[in-house]
Parts: structure tokens; sequence; C-alpha cells
């Protein structure tokens, strides 16, 4: 019921609002043309915007039309259009492209309303943990970042502060978004195709991770722990001791922005290595760990002076399990050496594309995707685009949405336009294949079956020693179940679960020898 009120008919007024902004700025006929939008909807959106057009907020008439709508509302419409610059699929590739250029355009909000919040999150003046607290370095939509060091040791470490009232803020707006996308898909159904209310509700899930920023230091602290060992790259030590729901402390990470590309040519770092490491390094973590950056554009990278890719920013982290991670991998592989059929079967055996389905047919629309993009020139084959179309062709074939598939995609786009933005001339399955033939060679051949089996041995062992109990409550449930009829010769259950027992430790040895 909470829900169904806070997401009601009130928020018509804030849709009213950004229909007047889109018609004053004249992004609202860009925006339509653009999501190729029903006459139903178009209609609606001009009703709810063109007669309040004076409503509207004016904007920056420098910047074009799109991006001035979305700067002039605020905090939550900017970091949904960052969200959409990600996705073509939803918005088309002209304003994808052009809301990749979105920056967070929100001034800084000041220094002793940022001391304030320090002060109540972490219960002490700031004078007794940090000395030189600075101006803010730099400002997004949901925080800001000063520059201070350790009273302790004098260390020079970035101190993340969240906006004040930031949460209550997009929690408005978001509910906008949820009741828009309700309205759409009720007077479009056509428009059900884009999921509006799936994407909302991926927006929605970002959006609370970086709210918290005890949630982030966490993220920080397990992604330092999973790339400790990993050669040329860096994650900022996080301070605990010195973070809050509010607040965030880590080391202070000196180095070039990546999107600072003349000033790394001229301090001499080697371009082309840089964007190899880039995609090397998201599907090193994303196989190697299941736990990777899934927000790894320009601004939350830098470079260190020796060289070392250092990444910002933990609020959108991405997760796959093991499973997920093999199918992922043999899928890619399967592109890579054209094998197009063991690319449908491994749908097929994952169960992502329904059985009734037939896997000669999906194989050749994989095909269809697969032969134009490799016929082109080997640089500008795209990775994005191939998995971009086949999402389109898996959901032809009745695949449901995995949200952590289209996270791993999303990322992937944006790695992609990171390592082009560096060597435009990158071959994308050249430098991705030696990191999953590695990932296939040590998770999913000979040695992966027997560390598969090692982990089933050990699962085992741990009920052996209850074997006894678990066979006999097995027992007591079947005679209740089933007293009416014929009863079950346990004995034989007791025989089937021991002779399999000893096949598996019969097996371990043999493997072991």
């Amino acid at each position: 019921m909470e829900d169904l009120e806070v997401r009601g008919p009130h928020n018509i007024w804030r849709l009213i609002r950004t229909g007047a902004t889109f018609e004053r700025t004249g992004a609202m006929n860009v925006a339509l043309a653009a999501l190729n939008a029903p006459k139903s909807i178009r209609i609606a959106s001009r009703f709810l915007g063109w007669p309040f057009k004076w409503l509207g907020y004016k904007g920056d008439i420098n910047q074009p039309p799109i991006l001035r709508a979305i700067s002039a509302l605020g905090p939550a419409y900017i970091k949904f259009g960052q969200l959409l610059s990600t996705r073509p699929d939803i918005v088309g590739n002209t304003l994808s492209t052009e809301l990749k250029v979105l920056q967070d355009r929100i001034p800084p909000f000041s220094r002793d309303l940022a001391i304030k919040t320090i002060v109540s999150e972490l219960k002490t003046p700031l004078e007794e943990v940090f000395i030189n607290f600075s101006e803010p370095v730099a400002a997004a939509s949901i925080a800001q970042v000063h520059k201070a060091n350790l009273k302790s040791n004098g260390a020079e470490v970035a101190v993340k502060v969240l906006r004040p009232n930031i949460a209550k803020a997009f929690k408005r707006d978001i509910d906008a978004f949820f009741f828009a996308a309700r309205v759409i898909e009720l007077l479009s159904p056509s428009a059900r195709r884009l999921r509006p209310t799936d994407v909302i509700s991926h927006f929605d899930s970002v959006v609370k991770g970086e709210l918290d920023l005890m949630l982030e230091t966490a993220a920080g602290s397990e992604f330092e722990a999973t790339t400790a060992n990993d050669e040329n790259f860096q994650v900022p030590h996080i301070h605990w001791h010195l973070s809050n729901h509010s607040v965030m402390t880590l080391d202070w990470a000196e180095g070039i922005p990546l999107g600072n590309v003349e000033e790394l040519d001229s301090a001499g770092h080697d371009l082309s290595d840089l964007s190899e490491r880039i995609i090397q390094t998201f599907l090193r973590h994303a196989l190697r760990d299941g736990f990777f950056h899934a927000d790894m554009h320009q601004g939350n990278l830098k470079v260190a002076k020796n060289g070392d890719l250092i990444a910002l920013d933990f609020g959108i982290m991405g997760r796959i399990d093991e499973y997920t991670r093999r199918v992922y991998a043999e899928i890619i592989m399967g592109f890579i050496n054209k094998n197009y059929k063991r690319v449908a079967e491994v749908h097929f055996e994952a169960g992502y594309v329904p059985k009734d389905q037939d896997v000669d047919a999906f194989a050749q629309a994989l095909r269809a995707v697969g032969e134009p993009i490799f016929g082109e020139d080997a640089s500008k084959i795209s990775m994005a685009k191939l998995l971009t179309q086949l999402f389109d062709v898996t959901e032809r074939f009745g695949m449901e949405t995995r949200t952590e598939l289209i996270l791993l995609q999303r990322t992937m786009v944006v790695v992609e336009g990171v390592a082009r933005s560096l060597n435009p001339n990158i071959n994308m399955w050249k430098v991705a294949k030696p990191i999953v033939e590695n990932y296939i060679k040590e998770n999913i051949g000979p040695k992966a079956f027997f560390k598969d089996f090692i982990k089933t041995v050990q699962m085992l062992s741990r009920f052996g020693p209850q074997l006894p109990e678990i066979m006999d409550n097995l027992k007591e449930k079947l005679d209740r179940t089933n007293i009416d009829k014929p009863n079950y010769n346990v004995s034989k259950l007791y025989w089937f679960v021991g002779g399999s027992l000893a096949t598996v430790m019969i097996a371990l040895i043999v493997f072991s020898i």
C-alpha cells in the first residue's frame, strides 16, 4: 500500500514539470524521436508539457537540447541520463552518443556543510582526524570529494561526503520515474518491449548502492582485497574507522585522469598498452573473481606515475556467480572461434533459451549476428556491438532478461569505449582471447573437473557422520506420506547413497595417483 501511495497520481505534478522543461529546452521532440515513441505516448507527453511550458526550467542555452533539459532537472535526471548513455538499444545510437558526454554539472556544496556532515557522522571534531581539509576538488550528483591529510601520520587522503538530503531528493524523482514508466506501459503496450519499469528498477538499485557510502566502503574494501596481487593495478586503501553512511575516507590516488589523453601521451605512457590493459583487467576481474567494477568510465580511472591503472568510485559493482562466468566465457570464446553451434548449445545448457526452441535455428541466428561483425576490419570489430545484438537475438528466442548479464554487457560497452578513446585501432578480440582462454583452461577443462570433483567430495564428507540420522528421518517422512501406498524399500536407498559415496572416494583415490 505504501509503495502504491508513494508512486501514485500525485507524481503527475513532477511529470508536468519534467515535460515543461523538455518543451522549453526543445528536448521533447528529440527524445520522442530517439525513443521512436508511439502516437499515444507522443500525445500524452505533449499534453503534460506544452501547456505548462512556462513552468519548465530554462537550463544552459549553450548546451544541446537533451543535455540542457537533463542538467536543469537535477541530480537524479543527470544520473539517469548517464545510465541511458550505455543503452543504445533503448535510446538509439545518436542520443546514446550525445548522452555519453553528459557530466555531473552540479555545483559543489560548501566546505563548511561538508565539515558539519563529517563531524556529525564520525562523532569527533574535524581537527582531531584531518588537517589541511581542502575545498571540494570534485563534485558529482551524489557526493563530492575533499583532499586532506590524516592527523595521525600526515598521509594524504580523499574524503568523500554525501550531499545533504540527496537520498530524499533521489527518492522523490525515482518515484516519479516509476509512475511515468507505468503510465507508458499502460498507454502503449508496444513500448513494453523496452521494459521501462525494469529499466527504472535497475536505476533504483544502482542509486541505492551509491546513496549509502558504507556500502561503497565495503565494496571498495572487497575490491582492494580481490585485486591485491594484480600487477599494474591499484585500488586506494580504505580507512574503515573514518567512514560511515555519509562519509568515506580512502588513500589519495595521485595520477593523470584517463580522459586526459594528451597529458597521458605527454607523460610518456603507452596509450596502446593502456587500452589493452583496461580490457584485460575488466575481463580478469569479471571471470576470475566474479566481482568487477561496473562503472569503469574515464572519470573513475587514473594512471599513476609508474603506469599503474588506478580504479576509483565503488558505488556500482557487479557480481556474477561461478556458473554464469563459465557460460559467459564459453560464449565469448565460441564467437572468437566462430563456433556458433557451440554458442547456441551453451545458451540451451544454461537454460537461457527455452528448450522448446530449435538449437540449430538459434545457431543460424547467431551466425547472422557474428559474420557481418567479423567481416569488418579487425580493428573495428566491436565486442560491445556483438553483445548488444546477441541479447536482441536471445530475446527473440524467448530468453528472459537476466540482470547480472545486462550489467556485464553495459560495463563491456563502457570499457570498450574507454579503450578505443586511447587506441581507436584496438583489436578487441585479440586482446580478450588470452584472458578468456586462460579462464577456460583453469575452470572448464579437465583441471576444472578435478577441482569440482574435490569440492563435491568435501561437501559429501561433511554429511557423512549425519548420514544414518538423515536416512532415518527420510524413512519416517516416507512412512508418513505413504501410509496408504506400498512401502518403499529404504534399504535400497541406503545402498544407493552408500555406493555413491564409495564411488566418489574410489574415484578420488584414482585421480590422486
